[in-house]
């Protein structure tokens, strides 16, 4: 196969996968839903981190996660013993999720609005940095137990990323990382991005990853549109209208 062909082949995957990701963000804008897809290595402590924050949210507005992995429905059932809705997408011998996935996972979710929808990627930073999934937000979860230098040898997901949570940093005395250094080589990658240090077994960190979460819900729900604007100005127009007639009747 030519390197014109291979080149080809991949702008048609990532073309069709683009036009489901923009069906899913429609989809999720029109219902109010914050999607974020949360992508790292094997063994970053995703799941954990996804049930710590289920735990702290109860109740302040409604979580479907998705969750994905190429084999086994372990990480879901761990999300649904919080009672938390979710569902499990096994791509075999596939090293991410797609768009076209995550759509149809959405269909057996009952997603409500203002909710939280929490996609967990298959363990990987390579793959899932090219495939939009019609996400609000990509949030890279890099652990302690790793290298500092990951930003550098996974450019392309750091970059793609706005948030990193470097995780289990209650592990940092028995280890030896660096963590401004790897806050600098993120940083190199990708100036914009913000940086979260979370241990989700102790729960350090947790209040500022929740307080990033509320902002998002608010940044990102959807404003009401011209129509439904002007609806409620004629209503207010009317009741300002009958408070008046009122006060003169007397």
């Amino acid at each position: 196969m030519t390197q014109e062909r291979m080149v080809r082949i991949e702008q048609d995957i990532l073309g069709k996968n683009n036009a489901y990701a923009n069906s899913n963000r429609e989809h999720f804008q029109r219902h109010g839903i914050l999607a974020l897809n949360l992508v790292s290595s094997p063994g970053s402590g995703k799941t954990s981190l996804l049930t710590a924050t289920i735990e702290r949210l109860r109740g302040r507005y409604p979580i479907s996660v998705v969750e994905g992995d190429q084999q086994t429905s372990h990480d879901a059932e761990r999300i649904r013993a919080t009672g938390a809705p979710a569902v499990q997408v096994n791509t075999g011998k596939g090293c991410h999720l797609d768009a076209h996935m995550v759509g149809h996972a959405v269909q057996h979710l009952k997603l409500e609005g203002r909710g939280l929808l929490l996609i967990e990627n298959v363990g990987n930073l390579v793959c899932p940095s090219a495939f939009d999934l019609g996400e609000a937000h990509k949030v890279v979860i890099l652990s302690v137990t790793e290298g500092e230098d990951k930003p550098l040898k996974y450019p392309d997901m750091f970059h793609a990323s706005d948030l990193m949570i470097l995780n289990k940093v209650d592990l940092l005395p028995y280890l030896d990382f660096d963590v401004e250094r790897c806050i600098e080589y993120a940083r190199r990658i990708n100036p914009d991005l913000e940086v979260l240090q979370v241990s989700a077994r102790t729960g350090e960190g947790m209040d500022a990853w929740v307080a990033w979460l509320d902002q998002a819900m608010g940044q990102d729900a959807p404003a009401e549109s011209a129509e439904e604007l002007e609806a409620l100005r004629r209503r207010v127009a009317e009741l300002e209208a009958q408070l008046q007639e009122a006060r003169q009747g007397r």
